[in-house]
């Protein structure tokens, strides 16, 4: 039995915290640390695998968004 076979596949597909352990929120709602939200932060471990993704996904953006603004 393969090492997919033994775990459910959402299991494996899940992407790992974006957390840092930098965990304050700035005046615009986001943590410092990771910049998600505070809801994003409180339903994380209920989210589902896909859920989690798209927050990654706009965690990127966010960090993009914030280095253009930065400069």
């Amino acid at each position: 039995m393969g090492m997919s076979e033994a775990h459910a596949p959402e299991e494996w597909d899940r992407p790992r915290s974006p957390c840092t352990r930098v965990c304050a929120l700035d005046e615009q709602g986001y943590c410092v640390g990771c910049l998600r939200t505070g809801d994003e932060i409180g339903r994380w471990t209920s989210m589902s695998a896909a859920e989690q993704w798209r927050v990654v996904a706009e965690l990127k953006r966010r960090r993009e968004a914030r280095c253009l603004i930065d400069k």
